[in-house]
Formats: structure tokens, sequence, C-alpha cells
């Protein structure tokens, strides 16, 4: 009936050309194909309230967990060469704990440094970008045309202590996150061989037992190498951010290379945001705007080529995913998880790809013999 309803409408009303129009043999498969479709997607978008709201537990322990599967080589190394398994876990969770408190101290001092700077720093800027002010008035003028404002609206006001207090609510639960994250860490490393039992034991068929334990195998393989090879590439990135910030005369050289290191772990946005942090001490450290700009166009040049052929050059070898996939999982994570969510993207990516290959295979592999 309703499909009877819309056609006479569009014969009435909207005539429309057509070539040659054939009917849909099987209508009621279409319709349960649309069904099926609408429960999947209700159930997904049910999945991501559920992780929104699960977001203070979940976002710690899923980051242990894929930290733990990239140590799980490591953990393999030291149990072959007979280290005991509680040995191996204490020794990888303390070094983890110790790169976690040495980032805090080395960023720690600056940090304080530019905090107790920050009313100055708002005024600074403003000097430096004097040139904008008119590109900025006419754009203000157009929204104000379009948008007027009414007589009882106020401007908002801005204060140092609401930023404080907005890092302050931030930190606070953070604290928390990271006792569930380290705790969570050092019992994945304790029982990462139990739980791998558990997980395998959990299937009664020998074929899906043996597929459970390829995907366990290929998730850790992938992680791991994944890890070491953008480790290796930050790292170079880390060096050219401590040489440019160091040649141009930016305070702080090293914390540069500090932060290009960290920041390149997340695709696309990391760098960016880097080249915005430049660009701001910049603009605060040298007297003019010409100055201000070397240090980030350089970055960004350098950025530029790592991204579009260091990068694919060597991870393509070794490790094959779509950009805009990648794109979409880190625009997606991000959304729901923040910046931590950013940089899980990627390892969150390969574990899910790794997972669907194994299950949803292209090629049946035929076993030898």
């Amino acid at each position: 009936m309703l499909v009877e309803f819309f056609k006479s409408i569009s014969k009435r009303q909207f005539p429309l050309e057509l070539s040659d129009p054939q009917p849909v043999e099987k209508l009621d498969g279409m319709w349960r194909v649309a069904g099926q479709v609408a429960v999947v997607g209700l159930f997904f978008f049910a999945t991501v309230a559920a992780i929104e709201y699960a977001r203070p537990i979940l976002l710690p322990v899923v980051s242990a967990f894929m930290f733990g599967m990239m140590l799980g080589p490591l953990s393999n190394m030291a149990n072959r060469a007979g280290i005991p398994v509680f040995l191996s876990a204490v020794v990888l969770w303390l070094l983890v704990v110790a790169i976690f408190y040495g980032l805090i101290l080395l960023l720690s001092a600056p940090l304080i440094d530019w905090v107790e700077k920050g009313p100055q720093l708002g005024q600074t800027i403003k000097e430096k970008l004097s040139v904008l002010d008119r590109p900025i008035s006419a754009l203000q003028g157009i929204r104000n045309a379009l948008f007027p404002k009414s007589g009882d609206q106020q401007e908002a006001a801005f204060g140092f202590v609401s930023i404080l207090q907005a890092a302050v609510v931030f930190v606070t639960p953070a604290i928390g996150q990271l006792v569930i994250f380290f705790g969570t860490l050092f019992f994945f490393l304790i029982g990462r061989a139990q739980l791998r039992q558990v997980l395998v034991v959990f299937f009664k068929n020998r074929d899906a037992r043996l597929r459970m334990l390829r995907i366990l195998n290929d998730i850790e393989h992938n992680l791991t190498s994944y890890l070491s090879l953008v480790t290796v590439i930050n790292f170079a990135v880390g060096i050219m951010a401590f040489a440019v910030t160091y040649a141009v005369g930016m305070p702080n050289p090293l914390v540069w290379g500090v932060l290009g290191f960290m920041f390149n772990f997340v695709p696309y946005l990391g760098a960016l945001l880097m080249e915005m942090v430049l660009l701001l001490v910049g603009l605060v450290t040298f007297p003019t705007l010409g100055q201000a700009v070397i240090a980030p166009l350089v970055y960004l040049a350098f950025t530029t080529m790592e991204g579009h052929f260091v990068t694919p050059a060597i991870m393509g070898k070794h490790l094959l995913l779509n950009p805009l996939t990648v794109f979409l999982a880190l625009v997606f994570w991000t959304w729901l998880w923040g910046p931590i969510g950013a940089l899980l993207a990627v390892p969150i990516l390969i574990v899910t790809m790794v997972a669907i290959n194994h299950i949803f295979p292209t090629e049946e592999a035929t076993l030898p013999g």
C-alpha cells in the first residue's frame, strides 16, 4: 500500500523520466535484509553508548591490555631464557612505570613555568598577531550582521582560574584511571599465559581453538611490529624537533624533542598539534612573526615528508592499513575517548582487522600434507 501511494503521488505531481524500469522480484527478502540492518544498527549504537558510559573503567583497562599485548613478545623471550614469569612481569611493569615517571619529571618543570606565565601569554600572542586584526574584525562584522546580539547578552569572561579549575577536574579522575591502568597491566603481565589458555580452551572444536591461538599470536606480533616501527620513526621525528628548536633558539629543546616523539604516535593530528604548539610558543618567545614561524614551517616540511614517503615505505612492507580506515578509526576513537582514544585508535584497529581477517578470510589456507 505504501509503495502504491508514493507511485500515485509521483505520477500526479512529479513526472519522472525513467529508462526501462524493472520491478524487484523478491521484495520480501529486501525487507528482511532491511530489518536485519536495523537490528545491527541499533546494536551498534547501544554498544557505542555503553562504551561511552563505561569510559572511566574501559579506557584504562583497554589501554593496559594493549600495552600488555605489545609487551607479550618480550615476555615470551624472557620465558624462553628461563626467567620466571613473575620476575619478567615485574621488570616489564617497572619499565613502563619508569617511562611514565621520567616523562612526568621532564615535562613538569616547563609546564609549571608556562602556567606561571599564563596571564601574560594571551596579551603577548595578541600583539604578535596584530597583522590579523583587520581580517578578524571583518569576520566579526559579518557574524554580527548575520547573528545580531541581544541587548542583555554579555560577553563571556575569560579567566585563568577557570582554566585551572578545568585542569583540576580533568586530573582528579585521571589519577584513579592511572591506578586502574597500572594495576590491570601488572596482573595482565602475570596472568597472560593463563588468560591465553582460557580463551583457547573456551572453544570445544579443535579448529576453533587453533583459530583463536592464531588470532592471539598474530595480534601480539602485529602490535609489536607496529609499536617497534613507529617508535623508531618517531624517535627520528623527536630528534628533528630537538634539532629545529635548538637551532632557532627556542627554550627547552629537549622537551620539544620528547613532545615531537610522543605526539607523532597519533596519526595526522599529532603533527598538527605539535605545529600549533610550536607556533604559539614561537609567538611568545621571538620578537617578530617571521622568526616565530620558522620552527613550525621546518617541522611541517619534515613531518610531511615523513608522513607521505618515509612511513608508507617502511610500514607498507610490514603492516598494510588502509589510510581511510586509519583516519576513520582515529576520528571515531578521538570522539569517543579523547586524546587517549586517538593514541589507541591504530592498535584497536589492528586487533579488529586481525580478528576479522581470521574469522572471515578471503581465501581459505590449505594445510600442507
